[in-house]
């Protein structure tokens, strides 16, 4: 059931962005999450610091060479704005491949994760002992539906960049609308651990995030704000899956309240 949301736009909001910090004292709170943390945080460090590298190796083998210089002063002023502006470039690039290679990766992890905390908050019992060929088999299809969302966004996002070739205000629309579609993305990504486990479908998943349009954006905006600091990416992924979860319910027991008073 889907109960729509109280419309209290500032507190839903400071509710679903601060959901995230809260989450790394509700996994210091509970240390048999931990073992789930380590390894997505681990792989993610190696996906992170490969990026760097070969960011780095990227930047000063390719790019440098082919910025322009001269001996006049404005080959100065366009060869460090140019410097300026591929620094940049690079570091989107390793941001955004660390973002989408590190979430495909970890992802099997992550849904165990999610798995063990709504356990921890609802107090239902494991499902059975551990198997490895049920592990791999759901490992197996939360990477397939990992690489279809990721998929789908990066043709998306690149679908965007045509808007920077229209005159004048292409460059404004495409940034209002990749920052929505990113935040979105966010929302849906780590929901959707959630989500796959409840089977729930493509419109259920949509009446849910726009029920709480304001939480949702919230959510997405502290996973967006985490991800741009450097160093924090690596605990923002499974920070982001606990939070979610937590999320989901909390809204999960507000439901059964409000089916127990009817």
């Amino acid at each position: 059931m889907i109960l729509p949301q109280t419309v209290k736009p500032v507190s839903n909001f400071s509710r679903g962005f601060f959901s995230l910090f809260q989450s790394g004292r509700f996994i210091m709170q509970h240390p048999s999450l931990l073992k789930f943390v380590l390894i997505p945080f681990l792989i993610n460090l190696i996906v992170f610091s490969g990026s760097i590298y070969l960011g780095l190796d990227f930047f000063n083998d390719r790019v440098v060479h082919l910025i322009p210089q001269g001996e006049a002063w404005y080959w100065a002023i366009l060869y460090y704005f140019l410097w300026v502006l591929a620094v940049v470039v690079t570091a989107a690039m390793v941001f955004f491949s660390f973002t989408v290679v590190g979430n495909l990766i970890s992802s099997p992890f992550n849904d165990l994760l999610s798995q063990k905390t709504e356990r921890l908050l609802t107090g239902a019992s494991d499902d059975g002992p551990f198997s490895l060929k049920v592990f791999w088999q759901d490992a197996l299809r939360t990477l397939m539906v990992e690489l279809k969302k990721i998929s789908v966004f990066v043709a998306m996002m690149l679908f965007l960049l045509l808007l920077n070739l229209v005159p004048v205000i292409g460059s404004m629309i495409y940034s209002v609308l990749a920052v929505t579609l990113t935040l979105f993305f966010l929302v849906v990504e780590y929901m959707g651990f959630v989500f796959s486990r409840k089977r729930m479908n493509f419109g259920d998943q949509r009446r849910y995030i726009f029920s709480r349009k304001t939480t949702m954006l919230g959510f997405g905006t502290g996973v967006l704000a985490l991800l741009a600091i450097p160093f924090l990416q690596f605990i923002c992924i499974p920070l982001a899956v606990v939070s979610a979860t937590r999320l989901w319910c909390d809204d999960s027991d507000l439901a059964s309240a409000a089916q127990s008073e009817d």
